[in-house]
């Protein structure tokens, strides 16, 4: 069994270094910046364990021309603004972030199809 397939099999963890202060606790650029770090090593273990899902999308789709699928990225993209405005995330900050995510994921995936089939 390759090292990828016995990393795959771990289910994640959602921890972090604890968090010091809020955004509106933090008095400092140094407690800000701290405090962007550790959400930036969640995000990628977030982003990471998504990563995994465009693996298994690749294993799974039987043919390349499903990779890209437009119904499903308009569905994502409505449902990420939904929690985002849930959540008072900024749309300009949620849709081109997810918009961008899933155009990277799109290559990967197609790039893991590829893999996968010629080898």
């Amino acid at each position: 069994m390759s090292n990828h397939s016995v990393l795959s099999s771990k289910m994640t963890t959602y921890t972090s270094d604890p968090r010091h202060k809020t955004g509106p606790e933090c008095n400092t650029m140094q407690e800000v910046r701290a405090e962007i770090d550790r959400l930036d090593r969640l995000l990628v273990r977030l982003i990471k364990e998504r990563q995994d899902y465009m693996d298994a999308a690749a294993r799974i789709k039987p043919a390349r021309d499903q990779v890209r699928d437009e119904a499903r990225i308009e569905d994502v993209v409505q449902k990420v603004l939904t929690e985002a405005q849930k959540q008072n995330l900024s749309p300009a900050i949620a849709e081109p972030v997810w918009r961008t995510m899933i155009e990277r994921c799109i290559a990967y995936e197609l790039g893991r199809f590829d893999d996968l089939r010629n080898a």
